[in-house]
């Protein structure tokens, strides 16, 4: 599994920095830490994990994946334009390091099966009701499935750490493992947390007005105009 032989790997590299001294977004190895934190508790891959206790109970088994099923691999809308990929960062800069070159996010990458069928945790397979159905879930408006206390919601929304970034080099607060970013509306540190993708996918749950938002995107080219639309709507409704 990929997972066995990332967790290793990263167990043995050295820390750029004093660990909870600064943040930096490691896209993809922050999934595999995660992962084997599941792995070494549950016996079980985060994958596993994440379809007897989220997916199954909340019906969306067939819509909700890490590591595609190989029956559902011709479902998932090929992402496009044919050889999109963002800009390549600088050569040995730090986001060059943390994102390296086999691994870019690049419409060839994402299209081939072998990748949609791994393990990868920091890199899910979704529609866009499964996902809002997650973050519904979260917040308490599914019935008969809770998945945190409303204690546990306010500490997964709460600014957990905020500086420079030291990956991409600007700004930025999160709370545990989500961002707290909002595009078109005014981020309120405590109540939103979620995550944008970098070809304009998002997906959030927003405390104080119970509103979950999934939007899915199969073009690898960043256009957040979507999001943004959305998240004003959202937020107007509310104030």
């Amino acid at each position: 599994m990929i997972g066995s032989a990332c967790a290793p790997s990263l167990a043995d590299q050295r820390p750029w920095w004093e660990p909870g001294t600064k943040t930096g977004y490691h896209a993809l190895t922050f999934g595999y830490v995660l992962g084997e934190v599941v792995r070494r508790t549950t016996g079980r891959t985060l994958a596993g994990a994440l379809r007897d206790e989220i997916a199954g109970p909340l019906g969306i088994e067939d819509e909700l994946h890490f590591g595609v099923p190989a029956p559902f691999v011709p479902r998932v809308a090929q992402q496009g334009p044919e050889g999109a990929a963002p800009p390549r960062p600088e050569r040995g800069s730090p986001q060059d390091r943390a994102v390296p070159p086999g691994v870019q996010p690049t419409a060839a990458f994402a299209n081939r099966a072998d990748v949609l069928r791994a393990d990868i945790p920091a890199q899910g397979t979704m529609t866009a009701r499964a996902v809002a159905r997650l973050y519904a879930a979260l917040l308490g408006y599914l019935d008969g499935v809770r998945l945190v206390s409303p204690e546990r919601l306010h500490v997964m929304a709460a600014t957990a750490f905020s500086g420079v970034d030291q990956v991409m080099g600007f700004p930025t607060s999160w709370a545990l493992g989500y961002s707290q970013a909002r595009l078109g509306a005014e981020s309120r540190p405590g109540s939103t947390f979620g995550m944008v993708g970098s070809n304009g996918s998002a997906a959030y749950a927003d405390i104080d007005s119970g509103v979950a938002v999934g939007v899915m995107r199969n073009r690898i080219v960043g256009d957040f105009t979507a999001v943004k639309a959305i998240d004003a709507i959202v937020a107007g409704h509310h104030g």
